[in-house]
This record gives C-alpha cells, structure tokens and sequence, in this order.
C-alpha cells in the first residue's frame, strides 16, 4: 500500500507517521509539521504528517476536542501546500469521510470505531488507504475481519496500528506478539504514545507515563513493524489533549536515531519476519 508517494510493507523502509494529537492552531500544526520533516530528512526516514480535527472519543465533555471538522481541513491543507508532505487524520462518522478524503492521504479509523462497517465502508469509498487502530477490547487475529472488511469494500490498502490491550482499571498492555501475528496478513503499524496511555485515570481525561514511549518503540521495531506512530509536543505537559502519553521534539528525535538502528540491524540480519 502507500500513503501519498509514501510505500508501506512489503519490504518497504520504515515509515514514521508523526504529528499532534489534535490541532490547536495554524501556527503550532505547521511548526510541528516542520520540525518533523527536518527531522525525517535528517534521518532519511519516509514521513507521514498526522493531526486529528476532532477528537470525538473523549472521557469528558469538557475535554479539548480540537478545531472541528472544516477548519481542521483547511489546516491540514495548508500543512500539504506549505511541506508537501502526504498526511493522515481519523474520522468519527460516514458523513467525514468524503470531506477528509478531499485534503489528506489517509483516513484513520480510531480504536473505539475499527468495528463500524459502515465507517469502514464510506473510508474504503473514498479511494484512500485506511489505517485502522487496533480496538483496545480486540484479540490481535480479530483483526482480520476489518481487514477484510475494508479490502473487499474496495479501500486501496489498509495498515493496522496496535496500540495496546485493556484490561480495565485504567492501563493498557502491550503484547508484543500481536506485531508479527498480524503482520502475517497487514503491515503493521505501533503507536508507541496511546500505549503508554491510561485511559481515563485522571478522572475526566486519560493519564499516561511517557517514561515508556521509548523502550515500548524501541520493542517494537526490533520484534518489527512497518511504520512507527509517534505524537509529539512542543510543550506536552501543557497539551490539551493526552499530554502524558507525547513526548517533545527533542526526545523525538533520540529515540528516531535510537529506532534507525535498530531497524537497520533487523533488516540487515533478516529478523522482523511475518509469522
């Protein structure tokens, strides 16, 4: 499949899929989008600019939820015109799928929803790759059905992100076989920030533990994987939304140079294969 002019899977270099968890304005998404692709170019890695317009699964009403649906558009507009960079955002409802599919390169359909066909379907219509997270509540095989769902809807390529397992009480667990189980029939995808999330362990928000974001990264690429999910913030501990779970820029781009490596030597030593 690609994103854009951005292959992924089968062989293809590892992708970095990176941005905000939703935008806050013009100024922080371009800035971002920016700092990002430095950093891509730098490390020779194919990037995909992500940002939510509308963070619809919130704990509370009085959650950030972002810019809504056409002003998030007309920003991520902007970042394409201004980067060129291919770029990503998830979509809560049929009706968003047409719009989104006019401005971005893929459409995320988020963990809560991977089992709505009907979401599913106006994704696959618009001709778009769809990536497709993981349901906290999913056994990782389970999986295949959405799969499934999208390919014979007619999606022209479909990437799955695994973002963790719940088990109640506020946390979520990473099963690092779930990569290479899945990976035997999707490329795969690991969001190393929502899984170091604790979902809704601060009352009216999630919590997380961003002390994780790099061993669990780093994990991953070894066991391998097909693109990396990572969320940045200029200043994460003031994020609106899920600032535990994102790191900063600078420690983006340690765990980057840390994450090449490894990739490199997965690669060169043939590990990271499809069961």
């Amino acid at each position: 499949m690609r994103i854009g002019p951005v292959p992924v899977g089968e062989g293809a270099p590892l992708v970095l899929i990176a941005g905000l968890n939703v935008i806050e304005s013009e100024r922080a998404t371009l800035d971002a989008a920016e700092q990002l692709q430095d950093l891509a170019l730098r490390l020779g890695l194919p990037l995909v600019f992500k940002a939510s317009f509308d963070k619809a699964n919130r704990s509370s009403l009085r959650s950030f939820r972002g810019p809504g649906l056409d002003e998030g558009l007309r920003i991520l507009a902007r970042v394409k015109r201004v980067t060129g960079l291919p770029t990503l955002t998830d979509v809560h409802d049929p009706e968003q799928a047409k719009a989104a599919a006019g401005v971005v390169d893929c459409l995320q359909i988020p963990a809560f929803l991977c089992r709505q066909t009907d979401l599913i379907a106006a994704c696959a219509a618009t001709g778009l790759p769809i990536n497709i997270k993981k349901g906290q509540f999913m056994a990782p095989l389970d999986m295949r059905n959405a799969v499934d769902k999208a390919r014979v809807l007619g999606a022209t390529g479909v990437l799955v992100t695994e973002r963790g397992t719940s088990f109640g009480y506020n946390n979520l667990v990473v099963d690092l076989r779930a990569l290479p189980s899945m990976r035997a029939f999707v490329p795969i995808c690991f969001d190393a920030t929502h899984a170091v999330q604790h979902p809704g362990a601060a009352g009216d928000a999630s919590d997380g533990d961003r002390r994780f974001v790099a061993p669990l990264a780093r994990a991953a690429v070894a066991v391998g994987i097909d693109a990396l999910f990572v969320e940045a913030h200029a200043d994460p501990d003031r994020a609106p939304c899920d600032g535990p779970s994102q790191i900063t820029f600078d420690a983006l781009a340690e765990l980057l140079g840390e994450v090449c490596r490894i990739d490199a030597a997965v690669r060169s030593g043939g590990g990271g294969e499809s069961l």
